[in-house]
């Protein structure tokens, strides 16, 4: 087991999405802080229930998988304010966690293998497709690569990756996100994802 802060989210996180805060919450400056002085990662988790900003009738439940974010980023513009731009790495297991001082969570986490390369089958090759063209689009109108919400190198022909960035992209309900970041098998997550994607007929077959 390892000890590890945790920032709870509306939305996931997953290994190698791309993630902007603005950290202003007490209990998260001194975290923050602490984790750029030791190059250390924190945890990001789902918020099945709750807000992200602290309130005091509030009460957050926490999924029991999440993602490490790795601090590439930070500047500081005003005082009691810090910018982040992080990347995710490791899936983990929450196994217990508990509350400290401000409010502040800690959680003992199980690390989650890394996802084989699995190649997309021809079954699943429209989700590959719509998102290579949902990034095309993007290149074509020049959006800058630090603004993008999917960082290169672009790896559209492996499930696991193609799975994780339309798991981001998607506005998925709480439960769903928890689903998705506990299967570890990269295939079925992207079978998942289509099936979302086919429903809301967003697909380019």
């Amino acid at each position: 087991m390892i000890s590890t802060p945790l920032f709870p989210l509306s939305r996931a996180l997953y290994p190698e999405g791309i993630l902007h805060l603005r950290i202003f919450e007490i209990r998260y400056l001194d975290m923050i802080k602490q984790c750029i002085a030791e190059q250390s990662e924190f945890g990001v988790v789902p918020l099945l229930a709750g807000n992200e900003v602290r309130t005091p009738e509030g009460k957050e439940v926490l999924a029991d998988f999440g993602t490490m974010a790795k601090i590439e980023q930070w500047q500081a513009p005003m005082p009691g304010l810090l910018q982040l731009r992080c990347v995710g790495t490791t899936r983990f297991r929450l196994a217990s966690s508990e509350q400290r001082k401000y409010g502040l969570w800690v959680g003992q986490i199980e690390p989650q293998a890394e996802d084989p390369a699995i190649p997309v089958p021809d079954s699943l090759q429209p989700s590959a497709n719509t998102l290579g063209r949902l990034i095309a689009d993007m290149q074509h109108e020049r959006v800058p690569t630090a603004e993008m919400p999917i960082a290169p190198p672009f790896r559209l022909d492996e499930c696991g990756w193609v799975a994780n960035r339309w798991a981001e992209l998607l506005p998925l309900l709480p439960p769903q996100q928890r689903h998705l970041l506990a299967d570890g098998d990269p295939q079925s997550r992207l079978g998942q994802i289509q099936d979302i994607l086919r429903r809301r007929k967003l697909l380019v077959e």
